[in-house]
């Protein structure tokens, strides 16, 4: 089975508080699922990289075996794919966590688009920060 997983991370003055979302629908864009979880004081990049990992957690759980990851964040997208390295100390260890979970679905593929075309797993992230005060 194959779901899109839309994933968004956050952080209100990076550092700052930070929160983590995924958006989980069908290829056809029926939303199945819809997570976050507030991370406490971290960094935009590193907030992406667990929002990363909270994705692929919920798509494994539905019972995914090919997983299309879509984020706003070229660098992780990048780093995943080995087109950057991975410099800073913080992010290694989760790289190498995604992509041990990436290992787990027999296909899968990540891809960077704007904002916009996040919508949904953008305002899950601001409706956590928001929620938490």
């Amino acid at each position: 089975m194959r779901l899109v997983v839309h994933v968004d991370g956050g952080a209100r003055g990076n550092p700052g508080p930070a929160a983590a979302a995924a958006v989980v629908s069908t290829p056809q864009g029926e939303v199945v699922e819809r997570a976050h979880e507030l991370l406490g004081v971290a960094t935009n990049n590193l907030a992406e990289y667990r929002a990363l990992l909270l994705g692929l957690r919920r798509a494994r759980a539905l019972g995914a075996t090919e997983v299309d990851v879509v984020n706003d964040s070229e660098l992780v997208a990048r780093q995943l794919t080995g087109a950057y390295r991975v410099k800073h100390a913080d992010l290694k260890p989760l790289h190498a966590e995604a992509l041990r979970a990436l290992g787990d679905f027999e296909r899968w593929s990540v891809r960077s688009v704007p904002r916009a075309e996040n919508a949904q797993a953008d305002a899950l992230v601001n409706e956590a920060l928001d929620a938490a005060g």
